[in-house]
């Protein structure tokens, strides 16, 4: 079991970080080696796959990467499924068949190909099954129960147009899925660090920012070239209200981005605009450089196609109301007219735009009257 083997674990350890630190060419050139000292295994082939998909995670927009993602996953599951049919015990090879249809389940369901992704996904949960027992000696094991465990849950309360497609799928418990994660992230060697990229999203979204800034930081500190852990610590940051820190970390992610480092674009852009927007606005008053960068901020959100997001809204909100302390009044209006028609009707953000534009239209029309 090259799970478990220690010569092997040591021997990738250099291309494991290699690809989390986005030096893609360097990991290639390893798990290739892989490939060709273990040409019926599965493992190089998957590593391969996952160095396709990491290099897709800092924008998961761009479809370059897909077809040759998709080719290595196949690869692995071929290789694993003759291992598997040789022997149905072979948790093993159980791993990687549930492992690279999980992938493949993920990279389709972003490109919102449902169907296929809720195949990939069935075959990736059959495959888990077979797979589960023996985590206390590999953790490896523990990987997909757990990302299963949360996902499923959260799928179902989050995309209630999926719910007819969860009915083929057991039911998770979000619970036991983040402590199974927790596990991986810990104790196991190829799934350590694919559970924490997971950890990092979720305690975010479950409203533990100190959580995820904790792991985002340890994850960036180790890989600082990974764009993904880079904005989380940023992200995190703002969110608890560190902005001294926040603020290091969106100029850094500016410079990453003026240097076209990898990795780095325009959703790093947008976080990092709006947070030096948001410090220049509120805590040093300079109100020239808050609109600098929340103009910046749109002009991120409009090139990647994010206008739905809550930092394109917040940006057009903060420059209505600087257009309407600076008297600028139709400027005012086009911002919240902005934050009215990208924005739910329900939300804060709308509900303050709403008001705003009424009481200038008030203003305006006491103003006109006053002339007269």
């Amino acid at each position: 079991m090259l799970l478990l083997d220690r010569g092997v674990q040591i021997s990738t350890t250099a291309a494991v970080n290699n690809m989390y630190n986005f030096n893609f060419t360097e990991a290639e050139k390893e798990y290739k080696w892989l490939k060709v000292k273990y040409p019926e295994h599965p493992l190089g082939d998957f590593l391969l796959g996952l160095n396709e998909w990491w290099k897709i995670v800092p924008d998961t927009k761009q479809e370059r990467f897909d077809e040759q993602c998709h080719a290595y996953m196949d690869d692995a599951i071929d290789k694993a499924d003759e291992m598997f049919d040789e022997n149905k015990k072979n948790k093993e090879a159980a791993f990687f068949l549930s492992a690279a249809y999980a992938i493949k389940g993920r990279l389709y369901a972003e490109r919102e190909k449902w169907v296929k992704s809720a195949w990939a996904g069935k075959q990736a949960i059959k495959y888990l099954d077979y797979s589960r027992g023996e985590e206390n000696i590999n953790p490896e094991l523990l990987f997909g129960d757990g990302v299963y465990n949360y996902y499923s849950k959260w799928i179902h309360d989050n995309y209630k147009s999926l719910k007819p497609l969860l009915t083929f799928f057991r039911k998770g418990d979000k619970g036991l899925g983040i402590r199974q994660l927790e596990n991986v992230a810990n104790n196991a060697f190829y799934s350590r660090m694919e559970a924490r990229y997971f950890l990092i999203q979720i305690y975010a979204a479950e409203n533990q920012s100190a959580k995820s800034l904790t792991m985002a930081r340890q994850m960036h500190t180790l890989y600082p070239n990974n764009s993904f852990f880079h904005r989380y610590v940023a992200r995190n940051s703002f969110a608890l209200g560190r902005l001294d820190e926040a603020e290091i970390y969106a100029n850094e992610l500016m410079a990453r981005l003026e240097e076209k480092s990898y990795g780095y674009g325009d959703n790093d852009g947008r976080y990092s605009a709006y947070i030096l927007g948001y410090v220049n606005q509120n805590y040093k008053h300079n109100d020239t450089q808050a609109k600098f960068f929340y103009q910046k901020c749109i002009n991120y959100s409009l090139s990647n196609n994010t206008k739905e997001s809550g930092y394109y809204v917040a940006s057009n909100m903060a420059l209505g109301n600087i257009a309407l302390k600076e008297n600028e009044n139709k400027a005012a209006v086009e911002y919240f007219a902005e934050v009215l028609k990208n924005s739910e009707k329900n939300s804060n953000s709308y509900k303050q735009a709403k008001k705003a534009l009424e009481d200038l239209t008030k203003r305006l029309k006491a103003q006109k009257k006053g002339k007269k």
